[in-house]
């Protein structure tokens, strides 16, 4: 993945995360809303990236996406993206914030970030085949 693609990644997890946030704040506790909000941030990040829809087709041609995310890195991501929404809930607890909309885009970045780990080190590197 470039530069470009990482960030469109971290930052589409980040805003689905918010989203999440704002839907389900007031409906589910803290710990379920972050896991949910990095599940739903990894799912729509891989789709993404992996459905060619075609309203998205310049920014495709922009950044280049030539192969796509294999299904291994994406079942990866989405086991991890349940740590990673436990994960901001813990920052958020202790970082003493209450907003759901916070709690929810921490979850989503974490997600993506974690997302971007594991496809970085999937991907095939100049012949070498792919990384164990």
């Amino acid at each position: 993945m470039t530069v470009r693609n990482l960030l469109i990644v971290l930052i589409l997890c980040a805003v689905v995360g918010a989203f999440t946030g704002l839907v389900l704040g007031d409906v589910v506790g803290d710990l379920y809303l972050g896991i949910i909000a990095g599940l739903l941030a990894t799912v729509v990040a891989a789709a993404a990236r992996n459905l060619k829809i075609p309203q998205l087709a310049v920014i495709y041609s922009t950044l280049a996406i030539e192969h796509l995310i294999s299904v291994r890195a994406i079942s990866y991501s989405i086991v991890a993206s349940i740590i990673a929404g436990a994960a901001a809930v813990g920052i958020a607890s202790e970082a003493d914030l209450k907003s759901s909309i916070i709690i929810g885009s921490l979850g989503g970045l974490f997600a993506g970030l974690l997302m971007t780990m594991l496809v970085t080190v999937s991907e095939k590197r100049n012949g070498e085949g792919r990384a164990p």
